[in-house]
């Protein structure tokens, strides 16, 4: 079984080749993040565009890269959605495309489902598992029963948590994308030194909330002289991710005592996404899940962050199961996991 995968749900244009023994042929991946840069965020219509003059070029590095004939792919898989809707037209476009020439199923992913297979294609997972999935646009806490199986313990009220690292960095100053400004500025950083809250910490359930937090720290910050001196950026941003990191903790040892009681003792908790990559937050899981007597497994950072090794998996688990997509699905902006169906 081999899957081209293609990704462009976002600001990254990835083609990758993965086969059904999890291995990674190629993985090619063109970041979009200096032009957006500038903007301090995503601009859709740039990234859209972006997606159209490079996509082609990353899919035949990865044809290359794999060193296999187009006819040897058994499946073409790509995002369909959630995301930015002018990419994901780009890479579902051409994914069609692909698969009516070649005479190939389509498969048309869903990216939340992508990150939270992800660690079954890094350390083979088994069913069942609690997945923590953290990105620009995603918060939840979900128990992954199999594929299309998936239930949804919590998620965020306002603000995911990346959106809300994007959010601190730029009042600090740090630039985009503001996860690894964050953790980098963080590095000697007293976090003690700014009193910012921990959302929802304590509290029972699952759900998240980062828009207080994202406040308190615009509060602070207007309190500050201007321009900001390097030990206050430093301070701040160290207050701010240990402020994320506790609450995804408190949350997710919840969402493990659930877990337990549904599914006995033993399983994995699983970390994917982009915020995944933070060391910080990796560190306060892992104690999380030790806890609560779990394994825990966050992938490679080059697998938490959008890539298309992700997406060609999907591809993998779902032609398992004999399932493919008609050519006439159409993409979507907004893709609940609830939606998603398995095997009959």
């Amino acid at each position: 079984m081999i899957v081209l995968g293609i990704e462009t749900s976002c600001d990254e244009t990835a083609a990758a080749v993965v086969d059904g023994d999890r291995r990674i042929w190629a993985n090619s991946l063109f970041s979009q993040a200096a032009d957006h840069a500038r903007h301090g965020g995503v601009v859709p219509e740039v990234a859209a565009r972006a997606h159209l003059e490079v996509l082609d070029g990353q899919i035949r590095a990865a044809m290359e890269q794999a060193g296999i004939a187009w006819d040897s792919l058994d499946a073409i898989a790509a995002t369909c959605g959630p995301g930015l809707i002018g990419g994901v037209l780009v890479g579902a476009t051409t994914g069609k495309a692909l698969s009516l020439a070649l005479g190939k199923p389509f498969v048309a992913v869903n990216h939340l489902e992508a990150h939270v297979l992800t660690a079954r294609l890094s350390n083979d997972v088994p069913f069942p598992y609690l997945c923590l999935l953290v990105s620009g646009g995603h918060c939840q806490l979900i128990e992954v029963e199999g594929i299309g199986l998936y239930r949804c313990l919590g998620t965020t009220l306002d603000d995911a948590s990346g959106e809300a690292f994007d959010k601190a960095a730029r009042l600090l100053g740090l630039g985009y994308p503001g996860g690894p400004a964050i953790e980098k500025a963080a590095i000697g950083g007293d976090p003690t030194r700014f009193a910012l809250p921990c959302p929802m910490l304590g509290r029972p359930g699952c759900d998240f909330s980062f828009s207080g937090l994202k406040t308190a720290l615009r509060l602070v910050v207007e309190k500050l002289p201007y321009p900001l001196s390097e030990a206050d950026r430093k301070d701040a941003a160290a207050a701010f991710q240990n402020c994320v990191a506790r609450a995804l903790a408190d949350r997710t040892a919840h969402a493990a005592e659930i877990f337990s009681q549904r599914h006995g003792p033993g399983g994995t908790l699983v970390v994917a996404g982009g915020v995944a990559a933070n060391g910080a937050i990796r560190a306060a899981l892992q104690q999380i899940a030790e806890k609560a007597g779990l394994n825990f497994v966050a992938p490679p950072v080059a697998l938490c962050t959008d890539n298309a090794a992700m997406i060609a998996w999907v591809g993998v688990e779902r032609r398992r199961l004999g399932l493919s997509d008609s050519l006439d699905i159409q993409p979507r902006p907004r893709w609940p996991l609830s939606e998603l169906k398995g095997a009959a």
